[in-house]
Order: C-alpha cells, then sequence, then structure tokens
C-alpha cells in the first residue's frame, strides 16, 4: 500500500483544494491576498484532536469536514462570509494515500458546502495522536457583530436544536438510558448532528440586520450564555420549555429527563445564540431592513430561529428554569478545556 510523503501529500492531494488564485495552487510558501473586503475581515481558528473532538477511528473525511465545519460556524455567528482557509495537519507517520484521498474528499465536501477554498498551511510530524488545525477567513459585514454589545431587555435566540450533536455522542460512548428508546432514524440524526455540524450561513442578514451580540455555541449554550453576558455585562434568564428540540432529543428526554442537562451542557451544537432587542430595531439600516423582525428575516433565510429567554441587568450567572418555573441547578457549566 502506497505511503505519501509531505511533498506528495501537498502535490498530489491537498493542492487541487486550493483554488483560491491566491493559493498558487500550494506552490509557494505564503498565499497572497488581494483586493481585500471594504468591511474588512473575520478571522477564526480551531483546532480538533484525535480522541478529544473526534474518535482516532473515525473516517478522516469525516474529520476534515467537521474541522472545516465548525470554523465556519464562528464565521456565521459574525454574519462574515467565508472564503479561504488554512490548514495544518499533524500525522504521527505517512499516510496511506487512500486515507489521505479520503481525508481530502472531506475537505471538498465542505469547500463545496460553505464556498470555501484552502489558501496553505502546513504538514507536520505528530508525537501522538493525529489532529488539525483549521484558520478560517471570511469577508466582514458592515457592521461588527461581538459577544459583547447585549443590553438588558434582549431577547435571546437560538438557530436550529440544541443538544443534538452531544446526545449522538452519548450514543457512541453507549449510554445505557438510551438504548431500545430510540428509532433507527432518530439514532442516525443524532449520529449526523455528531459528525456534521450546519453552520447558519443563512442567518447572516438577519444577524445583522437586527442583532446586538452574537456568538455561536460550541461548549453548551450553558457556557457560552455565560460567556455572551460576561461580555455584555449583564445576566440572563432561559426557559428551557422553550429550548428548540429535534424530535430525537424530545424522545431521548422524554424516555430519560436528566438529559435535558446534557442538551444544556454538553456542546458540539454549533448553532448561533444571538440576543435582539425587544422592537428587533435598526440604528443606521434602510426602511427594507427595519421593516422585518429578526424572527421573519430569519424564516425569510431558511434558518429556523427560537426565542428561549431575556438579558437582564446584574452580574449573576445566567438562570434556567425548568418545566414548572422552578429554577435549574445544573452539575456542569460545559465543555472547557484544562477545565480543574
Amino acid at each position: 500500500m502506497r505511503r505519501l510523503g509531505e511533498n506528495a501529500l501537498i502535490a498530489e492531494v491537498l493542492s487541487p483544494l486550493a483554488t483560491h488564485p491566491g493559493a498558487f495552487g500550494l506552490s509557494d510558501d505564503a498565499a497572497h491576498l488581494s483586493a481585500l473586503p471594504s468591511s474588512g475581515l473575520v478571522i477564526t481558528t480551531d483546532a480538533l484532536v484525535a480522541g478529544v473532538h473526534f474518535f482516532e477511528n473515525d473516517h478522516p473525511g469525516d474529520a476534515a469536514y467537521k474541522a472545516v465545519a465548525v470554523n465556519v460556524s464562528d464565521l456565521a455567528a459574525k454574519a462574515a462570509k467565508p472564503f479561504a482557509y488554512l490548514l495544518t495537519l499533524a500525522l504521527p507517520a505517512a499516510p496511506t494515500e487512500d486515507w489521505a484521498r479520503a481525508f481530502a474528499d472531506g475537505l471538498a465536501r465542505t469547500q463545496s458546502a460553505f464556498g470555501i477554498s484552502l489558501i496553505g498551511g502546513d504538514t507536520v510530524t505528530a508525537r501522538g495522536p493525529w489532529w488539525l488545525s483549521v484558520t478560517a477567513l471570511g469577508e466582514a459585514p458592515a457592521r461588527p457583530l461581538l459577544r459583547g454589545g447585549g443590553k438588558p431587555g434582549d431577547v435571546l435566540y437560538v438557530t436550529g436544536t440544541l443538544g443534538d450533536a452531544a446526545l449522538g455522542l452519548k450514543l457512541r460512548i453507549g449510554l445505557a438510558d438510551l438504548v431500545g428508546v430510540l428509532s433507527a432514524a432518530e439514532t442516525d440524526h443524532l449520529a449526523r448532528r455528531y459528525l456534521y455540524p450546519e453552520p447558519r450561513l443563512s442567518a447572516s442578514a438577519a444577524l445583522v440586520a437586527h442583532a446586538s451580540a452574537s456568538m455561536d455555541i460550541s461548549d453548551g449554550l450553558a457556557l457560552d450564555l455565560t460567556r455572551l453576558c460576561a461580555a455584555s455585562g449583564v445576566t440572563a434568564t432561559v426557559d428551557t420549555s422553550a429550548l428548540p428540540l429535534s424530535g430525537a432529543a424530545r424522545a431521548a428526554v422524554t424516555a430519560c429527563p436528566a438529559l435535558l442537562e446534557t442538551i444544556l451542557t454538553g456542546g458540539d451544537d454549533y448553532e448561533i445564540l444571538a440576543a435582539v432587542p425587544p422592537d428587533s430595531s435598526a440604528s443606521g439600516l434602510g426602511p427594507e431592513a427595519r421593516s422585518l423582525t429578526f424572527e421573519a428575516a430569519a424564516r425569510a433565510s431558511g434558518c429556523p430561529v427560537s426565542r428561549i429567554g431575556a438579558l437582564a441587568e446584574g452580574a449573576a450567572a445566567p438562570s434556567f428554569l425548568g418545566q414548572s418555573g422552578e429554577p435549574l441547578i445544573l452539575s456542569a457549566k460545559g465543555f472547557e478545556h484544562f477545565s480543574l
């Protein structure tokens, strides 16, 4: 079985993905970006490590897809239009040609899905599990969207559904509480949501027109909302009965109510958390933008959104209310590296 050294890996497998003219087909030491957008760039980076962010026996194309998608999710939360990314790939040994081409196929699928091109990076030897890091670049919107723009009274929204990926991970590691509870279709849905994040790029126009603060939910709603509140100098209340759940997640929680905490803290959602002024005003924008509410604008873009709570004055941690309005005490906030 043929193995590929660094030069062959780049020239034969990765260079076809470098479709941006400034990448020079990965034949140079650096990319050259000209005619940059007048609004500026949004830049983000995330690393994924085998055994931490994905399983070591996962298909390499799935890991590649996820690595690019989670970075695109960060861009989507800032209403940025993705156009390029850099890749660092660290492998413990020279890959087989089959492995490398499967990995590249995952990159190609994300590039096609999100309109983004490889423009450079690095390949190195890993002393341990294999890992990859992506730095993604996007065209910034006319108005920056930050975590710290939320105000008391703003309404909290999330896109899509929450908890699917975290439950998919639970299934993957064999959570006994779900054995025999879910149908094959429900199990497949949760598994796919763990493997294939869905960046909400279509929400960009609605966010720019209406949101005061925005971020993607990667480490669980509880922790990421805490971060948004800290940056904005506010607190928040969330009605957990309003959380958007897929049919599979709802079936799981019905069978095992304790899984509600997994949905709040499990992470890997890659949905968008947004704070929106209650009148959905968009100061400084034209009348067409102001004529649509955030919900209507998101719906028109094909991106589902759900109202889950509100921001308020104060510095306390966000509170989460149960089905009867009772405060929930969470045993964990969410996923944190180097947690003590």
